[in-house]
């Protein structure tokens, strides 16, 4: 299979029209067709189910779509990488990072980084800890800055800084006039927490578990800010990072600092063990690492 009609089958894959396919392709329906049943030929088997002018991607077809999207990643890493390897002040960092990272963390770095290396850019992806270790594992992205440690076997990881976590509270709370308490002084509370798998639900999991609590939980978040504005609405309670000094919190919100060994968060950089960074993305790992 030629890498130009996978790109094809891709955007047919995406479309599940042959016209709208064509068009956005800039090619021929009759071109797009013999493609797709040359793709067909090789694999052995039809990967759409045709119905009158329209086509619906099979078990056959996602899976050529996965792989299809695999290899055509691999191949743009292995340009961008050859092109920066030609000049290693230029090319551009495939980054993903965490919601929370958003508003600090990331944005900072990123200003930094470019008064160094001004000539480097950047695609950037912002997301939940799977979303964003699965796109370095696919290959859509060349590094991530993630929390907690993903899997060492698939994964490497550089660690950058570390949280620690507190449990957020409403003023007047019972607990909010305490400076450091173990979770389970809360274990009476219902609480507010992130989804599943998202990693800080993942620590959380594992501290509600080191001190055997199985609380009431009134609503699952997408977001840190969305679960401290409950907690202060008087929802709940949460476990959530320290906030950083001379940030500003909500008047209506008491962060106390929890004594369990594991209430932290490690932030680290996340690598996909078989694959090498660009040279730009090792550059701005290192840049991150000092």
């Amino acid at each position: 299979m030629h890498l130009e009609e996978l790109r094809w089958f891709v955007v047919l894959a995406e479309t599940e029209h042959v016209t709208d396919a064509a068009a956005e392709l800039g090619v021929s329906q009759p071109t797009l067709s013999r493609a797709l049943a040359r793709i067909e030929a090789d694999a052995g088997t039809p990967l759409f189910d045709r119905s009158n002018r329209r086509l619906r991607l099979n078990a056959y077809g996602r899976i050529m779509a996965e792989h299809a999207r695999r290899s055509i990643a691999e191949i743009d890493a292995a340009v961008a990488r050859i092109t920066a390897l030609r000049d290693p002040d230029s090319g551009r960092v495939r980054l993903a990072f965490l919601h929370s990272l958003a508003t600090w963390y990331v944005p900072e770095q990123l200003r930094r980084f470019r008064q160094e290396a001004p000539g480097v850019g950047f695609d950037l992806f912002q997301g939940p800890a799977h979303e964003i270790t699965a796109r370095v594992r696919a290959g859509d992205a060349d590094i991530a800055i993630s929390s907690p440690r993903p899997d060492p076997a698939v994964f490497a990881w550089r660690r950058l800084y570390v949280e620690r976590l507190c449990l957020a509270v409403p003023r007047g709370h019972r607990l909010a006039g305490r400076s450091r308490i173990r979770l389970s002084a809360a274990s009476g509370d219902p609480f507010v927490a992130l989804e599943q798998p998202f990693g800080l639900r993942q620590l959380t999991d594992e501290l509600w578990a080191e001190d055997g609590m199985a609380p009431e939980i009134v609503f699952e978040a997408t977001e840190i800010p969305t679960m401290e504005g409950l907690v202060a609405a008087g929802f709940g309670v949460a476990v959530v990072p320290v906030p950083r000094e001379g940030v500003e919190t909500d008047a209506k919100l008491v962060h106390v600092p929890l004594s369990n060994a594991g209430a932290k968060r490690e932030v680290g950089l996340v690598f996909d063990r078989e694959r090498d960074p660009t040279p730009p993305a090792a550059r701005f790992a290192e840049f991150l690492a000092r």
